[in-house]
């Protein structure tokens, strides 16, 4: 189904995925969108939900947050790990009374159906992959935008993301005041039938329409990780500073656990998760996936990234931008560089999100030896 969205004056489509990527402003879209003006669609991104008396204590017993009493009209963040803790699924949780919503990232929701459907087994609990049915929107801050979707009446869930502070039971890796203290936003589900309405508050002027691009400055800014941005195939929570909202420390057994266990009491992430400023003299950015080197050694042949980009962004504040995953081994205050497409190379200077010795939380003490 087109988004409508698109049909709106000045849409730039992302064409791989069929939503807006800005509408001609994209500074100024940013700003409208962090002070709570303006809107993005995610109807790109999918959701299921999961009905039947079992479906909590269910959910709770295959991913890493505790969601066992959660009431209606509460939001929670989990994450579905394989067994060795990487991570395969991040899902933003709704619990309405009667249904949980999980909505995850684009091209996640039929690969998590089918897993939950396989573990079914006899408990009363049904599946359904409502993404064609409905879509979410994103907004932020406390302007206009998040009262004129409520006033419509036609949202049936929003959930409300805990980014701004540690969650209970989790643990904050990064040092000092969090970038993201202050980050308040909520993904609204709405049939997509009704859609048009929430088109219509932008037609109107009620509120502007901003794109994905804008979102992905402010996430970057916020130091905010996503499936589609910060995890690859070996990616883990402890990288990407993901024990703050997604993990239940002292919870019981889930796939996965051992790792999250093993890693935040004994051991290390291998990987840190920071942001990075880009010298904005050339005004490109780094492609996503673009490798880190340090600084003065990108041009060598024998020279071995130190880490990659993740996501980079020209924010309206901050000027370029970027997250990347770095090798635990690199210093904190490093010079970093890392390229263009063309290969300009873009001199950095980095961040710590993750430091370099988080982790190890338990000092265990070593027998003496003969």
């Amino acid at each position: 189904m087109r988004d409508p969205f698109l049909d709106l004056p000045g849409a730039i489509a992302d064409e791989a995925l069929g939503v807006p990527l800005h509408f001609g402003s994209p500074l100024s879209e940013q700003r409208s969108l962090a002070e709570g003006d303006a809107i993005v669609s995610l109807s790109h991104r999918g959701i299921l939900h999961v009905s039947g008396p079992d479906r909590l204590n269910w959910l709770d017993s295959m991913t890493s947050q505790r969601l066992l009493g959660l009431g209606a009209g509460e939001s929670a963040e989990t994450l579905l790990l394989d067994p060795n803790g990487r991570i395969e699924h991040a899902i933003r949780i709704f619990e309405d009374g009667e249904r949980t919503w999980l909505l995850v990232d684009e091209n996640e929701a039929e690969s998590l159906a089918a897993f939950l459907l396989r573990m079914r087994f006899a408990l009363r609990v049904e599946v359904a992959d409502v993404s064609d049915a409905f879509a979410a929107v994103f907004a932020c801050g406390d302007g206009v935008a998040l009262p004129a979707i409520s006033a419509l009446g036609i949202a049936v869930a929003e959930w409300r993301d805990g980014w701004a502070t540690a969650e209970p039971g989790g643990a904050q890796y990064a040092r000092g005041q969090h970038a993201g203290t202050g980050w308040v936003a909520s993904h609204l589900v709405v049939s997509r039938a009704d859609l048009p309405s929430v088109v219509g508050l932008v037609a109107s002027g009620e509120v502007r329409a901003a794109g994905l691009g804008a979102l992905d400055a402010l996430e970057v800014r916020a130091w905010r990780p996503t499936v589609h941005g910060e995890v690859d195939e070996r990616a883990i929570p402890h990288e990407l500073d993901w024990l703050r909202t997604a993990v239940h420390l002292n919870k019981g057994c889930y796939r996965g656990q051992e790792t999250v266990a093993k890693v935040h009491n004994l051991g290390h992430p291998p990987r840190r998760l920071a942001m990075l400023h880009l010298d904005g003299s050339g005004g490109e950015l780094p492609e996503a996936s673009a490798l880190v080197y340090l600084a003065g050694e990108s041009g060598s042949s024998e020279a071995r990234p130190v880490g990659r980009v993740t996501r980079a962004a020209l924010h309206y504040e901050w000027g370029g931008i970027a997250l990347a995953l770095l090798k635990r081994s690199v210093a904190e205050d490093a010079l970093l560089e890392t390229r263009t497409a063309g290969g300009e190379v873009i001199a950095a200077t980095q961040e710590a999100i993750v430091p370099a010795d988080a982790g190890r939380t338990r000092d265990v003490p070593r027998l003496k030896r003969l």
